[in-house]
């Protein structure tokens, strides 16, 4: 492991300013903000910082747009067709959209370019599909009747997205509103708001009518606060941390918006004996360090089966001791730096409490380089339930193995924490498979696989992750509302 930095190729900053009805402006306040290079502490950019002033003027047009403008009455055919441009348009610039990503972001260019800008457009064509095929029923209802119902778009969407997958989670957002009619206020996370300034600007150039997306750089106190709170937003679709959440929920009140919420977690991946064990590391190895283990379902408490628990690790220590850590724009570079400092500090405070609660660091544990926020991959064993590193969001590179020996303790003991977004299991035996699906509580469950993603699956947690579904069918009907029209015959 190293954290070797080599000159970064040469990315070029275009769009910094608000994108508000089809125009670049600064903010009202002229105020600015600076993102930083997480891999080489320098500064990228100075970017708008919107607040009330920017996000009511972006509010108005987007309900212009709505109530007025071409967009909700375009043919479906004519906006699937819109989007598949901007997709396609997408895919001509994805070098440069992966370079802005990682300069950003921080990520492996390898990553950006190979993983998250391909699911991106796959999102983007998905919902194009689908565009058209948006559509009540026919219902029998006593009396001479026709009662029929209509699938109308919720109106102007306020999205707020986080930093850990910048473009990706633009994509998530976008495509299913933009299907079903709606228009688009945006406020992206201040860490990495480039490469959704981007999008915006590509959008434009495939002829998206002006107001149909606006985005609003800036904070959440400020610039997100005022998205959930003002009046001509009719729905928030927020993905982020759920203290955040909770505070969205109390000021979405006095308007009463649609809301779904994409959390955090603390997902159990968990490992039988009979299971395919190098299959099984190298699952608990991605499902953990991908992204700089920035990922709400990143599977952080392994649960082994205590016969197979050496084995087992001695396959995942060798696995992360030969990760790459480094230049995010190496070619082999599979782990680059952490999005900030804020994020470095936390991850090693949690690294700090893990020691001191008598887990034994395995490998890790420490800072890479002096300059970057570095981390190395961190494995903890001998892990107990109640320990810190066992309970919180850690949010980075740090995993926890836990053993078992008996099913049902292991079941309460995965169950018994307040997130529920994801979850995995290692097993031969179908039965063991099924059980474990049916009994945990997450919104999503892998067999045999991790982080395993795809546009037409519903994605999204139970309890304190959050409510609604994102992606899919599910993900479409989170923007419309069920009209029911009766008429007598």
């Amino acid at each position: 492991m190293s954290a070797t930095l080599s000159a970064s190729p040469d990315v070029k900053i275009r769009e910094t300013d608000c994108f508000i009805d089809g125009k670049w402006v600064p903010a009202k306040s002229g105020k600015t903000f600076t993102t930083i290079n997480p891999a080489t502490e320098e500064v990228i950019a100075q970017v708008a910082e919107g607040d009330q002033e920017d996000v009511d003027a972006a509010a108005k047009a987007a309900r212009k747009a709505f109530e007025s403008g071409d967009w909700p009455q375009m043919d479906a055919r004519d906006r699937g067709r819109l989007m598949y441009r901007l997709a396609d348009r997408m895919e001509e610039e994805i070098e440069d959209l992966a370079r802005l990503e990682t300069l950003d972001n921080g990520k492996p260019y390898n990553d950006s370019l190979n993983v998250d800008l391909p699911l991106a457009i796959d999102c983007l064509r998905y919902y194009a599909g689908y565009a058209d095929k948006i559509h009540g029923s026919v219902i029998p209802i006593r009396g001479n009747h026709l009662c029929y119902t209509r699938r109308e778009p919720v109106g102007v969407a306020g999205q707020i997205i986080p930093w850990n997958f910048p473009i990706l989670m633009a994509a998530w957002k976008w495509g299913p509103a933009l299907a079903a009619g709606c228009t688009i206020v945006m406020k992206p996370a201040e860490q990495t708001p480039l490469t959704c300034l981007r999008m915006a600007k590509l959008a434009k150039e495939v002829g998206i009518p002006d107001g149909v997306i606006n985005v609003v750089p800036g904070f959440g106190p400020t610039a997100g606060a005022a998205v959930v709170k003002h009046p001509l937003i009719d729905k928030i679709a927020f993905t982020g941390e759920h203290r955040t959440a909770q505070i969205i929920t109390r000021d979405s009140a006095d308007t009463l918006k649609r809301l779904t919420f994409e959390l955090g977690g603390k997902s159990p991946n968990v490992i039988f004996a009979d299971a395919d064990l190098e299959a099984a590391a190298r699952g608990a190895y991605i499902g953990l360090f991908l992204n700089q283990g920035q990922c709400c379902c990143a599977g952080s408490r392994v649960f082994v089966q205590k016969s197979q628990h050496d084995a087992f690790l001695e396959k995942l220590q060798a696995l992360t001791e030969g990760r790459k850590v480094g230049d995010p724009f190496s070619p082999e570079t599979e782990q680059g730096p952490q999005v900030d400092q804020a994020q470095f500090d936390k991850i090693m405070s949690y690294i700090e409490k893990g020691k001191s609660e008598g887990a034994e660091c395995v490998t890790g544990g420490k800072r890479l380089g002096d300059k970057g926020y570095f981390v190395a991959p961190t494995i903890f064993d001998n892990v107990r339930d109640e320990m810190s590193i066992a309970t919180d969001e850690i949010f980075g590179p740090v995993l926890s193995v836990l053993t078992f020996e008996d099913t049902e303790d292991m079941l309460q003991r995965a169950n018994n924490t307040f997130y529920g977004l994801a979850a995995a299991v290692w097993t031969r035996v179908v039965s063991v498979a099924h059980e474990f699906a049916a009994r945990v509580r997450a919104g999503t469950v892998w067999v045999n696989c991790y982080d395993v993603f795809d546009a037409a699956a519903p994605f999204g947690g139970f309890k304190m992750s959050g409510y609604g579904r994102e992606l899919g069918e599910e993900g479409l009907k989170a923007y419309t509302e069920s009209k029911t029209v009766t008429i007598a015959l």
